[in-house]
């Protein structure tokens, strides 16, 4: 969901404060010792499980490849959402960071047992990491796959532990949840249970498409009203836009051109002409809903006129926040939420 030219979750981007990033030295000093109390700490967020043989196990990414000799112990995740995938394997991360300003422990209802009463330390706020911090909780192993981490925070972060960085082959924020969740279970040493979990999923999307084989091969578009008169609209490789793809949709020629490489592109009211769809899925607030029904632009669409769009809720439900997040815990929330509605718009 994050940034193409700014925040994918607009409503909630001009809300996050920014986390100072704490000097190398600082963080040098902290990542440096360890002994038996580290270990003691270690039991208290429980092994991986790890399978038998799984290490030494080397990982590509953007920045180069990782090997990682033996069981993490201590995992912080960077990936906004990258927590979701390492608590279904069985492990808490000890560090994750905040997205939403609901903590990564927060109210979602498809983590929040996973946390139970050990919540991580949050580490930073999107692409903002506190080094200190992070260098505290002695991690040996830092995921950040759904992430935009740059190039110097990945060499600042390799003095402190082990780093997986996003996929290689893909624009930041762009992978997809498969691909991500791979990379997760490989790193934990968990692939038949890294298997498993997918080929649930690809079940659960796979019954929607048998149940509803009139959605193959139709438009989606997806977008985000954010003040009166502009809205953002999100690439093909977004996760909401893949959550849709899976059910069987599609997005036409003119929305691909019109995001080219970018994951979310900032328009006006007199480009609505990009959001046209057989269906057209809105994510935002009921202000939001209400300004945009109300602007005279987008009153005269065809997708509007026609009753083909939806609008959906960041919360109350957490139906945005779950297309947003689009993960092995996530998408079956999502899948429950969604299907009814869309069952609804004819």
């Amino acid at each position: 969901m994050p940034l193409g030219t700014r925040s994918a979750s607009t409503r909630f981007a001009r809300l996050l404060p920014r986390v100072a990033v704490a000097a190398t030295a600082a963080l040098t000093l902290a990542a440096c010792g360890g002994g038996d109390s580290d270990k003691a700490d270690t039991a208290k967020s429980g092994e991986t499980g790890a399978a038998a043989g799984a290490f030494p196990v080397t990982l590509e990414h953007k920045y180069g490849s990782t090997t990682i000799a033996e069981q993490p112990r201590k995992v912080v995740t960077l990936g906004l959402s990258d927590q979701d995938a390492v608590l279904a394997l069985g492990v808490k991360p000890v560090g994750a960071v905040d997205w939403f300003k609901e903590q990564p422990y927060g109210k979602w209802p498809w983590a929040k047992d996973l946390w139970g009463s050990a919540p991580p330390q949050v580490v930073g706020e999107r692409d903002e990491y506190n080094m200190e911090k992070i260098a505290a909780l002695k991690p040996d192993l830092i995921i950040a796959q759904y992430s935009g981490m740059k190039k110097e925070q990945y060499d600042t972060l390799s003095k402190i532990a082990k780093v997986v960085a996003q996929p290689k082959g893909s624009e930041d924020y762009q992978a997809t949840w498969q691909v991500m969740t791979k990379q997760i279970g490989k790193a934990l040493g968990k692939d038949a249970e890294t298997g498993k979990l997918i080929a649930g999923i690809d079940a659960r999307f796979k019954a929607v498409r048998d149940k509803h084989p009139e959605w193959k091969g139709k438009t989606v578009s997806v977008g985000e009203p954010y003040e009166p008169g502009k809205f953002s609209a999100f690439s093909p490789k977004d996760p909401k836009v893949i959550f849709l793809s899976e059910m069987g949709f599609t997005t036409s020629e003119a929305y691909r051109t019109a995001l080219g490489k970018e994951n979310v592109a900032d328009l006006s009211s007199e480009r609505l002409d990009v959001m046209e769809a057989d269906r057209t899925v809105w994510l935002g607030t009921a202000e939001t809903e209400a300004a945009m029904k109300a602007d005279p632009l987008y009153r005269k669409t065809k997708v509007h006129q026609e009753k083909r769009d939806l609008f959906l809720p960041y919360d109350s439900p957490d139906i945005g926040a779950a297309l947003s997040f689009n993960t092995v815990l996530s998408i079956p929330y999502a899948i429950d939420q969604v299907v009814p509605k869309l069952e609804a718009v004819k």
